[in-house]
C-alpha cells in the first residue's frame, strides 16, 4: 500500500503453530485486520497435526543465522529499508519499509531467500518443509505504529537471538 510507512511481517515455522493451538490462529474466514482469532480447540488442533507431511521446525542458532544473513541480503539487493528484525527458534518477525513494493511480495521474497540460504548451508534438509503457509503481513501507517513494532520485534520477544540490527541498544522506556 503506497501509504504504509512500512510493514510488518512475521512468519512461523512449518508445524510450530497449528489451527486449534491456544495461542489461536488465522483462517479464511479469521483474517481481516480486527477479526477475532480460530479458538483453541483440542480437536482441531491433533486433526491438523494428524495432516502434517513433516515434522515441526526449528530454528537453531546455525539456522537463524542463516534466516536473517538473508533477509539483511534480499532487502539490500531489493533496496528495501529493513528496520528490524527478529529471528525466534519457531518464527521470524520484521518491520520493513518497501515503497512500491506489494507487502506480499515482500514475505514471499523473504521465505524464498531464506529457505535459499538454509538449502545452500545445510544441504541434508533441502527436501524439507521449513515454513507455514503465508503470514501475518501488517500495514504500518503512523510513526507511532513503526516505533511500537520495532521495540516489540527487538526486545519484546524473551531472550534475544539473532536479530537486526545485530547488538540493539536496550529497549528504552
Amino acid at each position: 500500500m503506497a501509504d504504509a510507512l512500512a510493514y510488518f511481517i512475521t512468519f512461523s515455522c512449518y508445524g510450530n503453530w497449528l489451527h486449534g493451538d491456544a495461542r489461536g490462529s488465522v483462517d479464511r474466514k479469521h483474517h481481516r485486520y480486527g477479526d477475532d482469532l480460530v479458538p483453541a480447540d483440542d480437536t482441531l488442533k491433533a486433526a491438523r497435526q494428524a495432516l502434517r507431511n513433516d515434522s515441526p521446525y526449528r530454528l537453531d542458532e546455525p539456522r537463524r543465522q542463516a534466516v536473517l544473513q538473508a533477509i539483511v541480503a534480499i532487502t539490500v539487493k531489493r533496496g528495501w529499508e529493513l528496520l528490524a528484525a527478529h529471528v525466534r527458534s519457531n518464527h521470524v518477525h520484521a518491520v520493513v519499509h518497501a515503497p512500491a513494493t506489494p507487502i506480499e511480495r515482500v514475505l514471499n521474497a523473504f521465505k524464498a531467500a531464506a529457505t535459499l540460504r538454509l538449502n545452500k548451508s545445510f544441504p541434508a534438509e533441502r527436501n524439507r518443509r521449513r515454513w507455514a503457509r503465508h503470514g501475518s503481513t501488517r500495514y504500518l501507517f503512523e510513526p507511532d505504529q513503526v516505533a511500537e513494532k520495532v521495540d516489540y520485534t527487538l526486545f519484546g520477544q524473551g531472550e534475544p537471538m539473532q536479530r537486526f540490527p545485530e547488538g540493539a541498544a536496550a529497549r528504552s522506556e
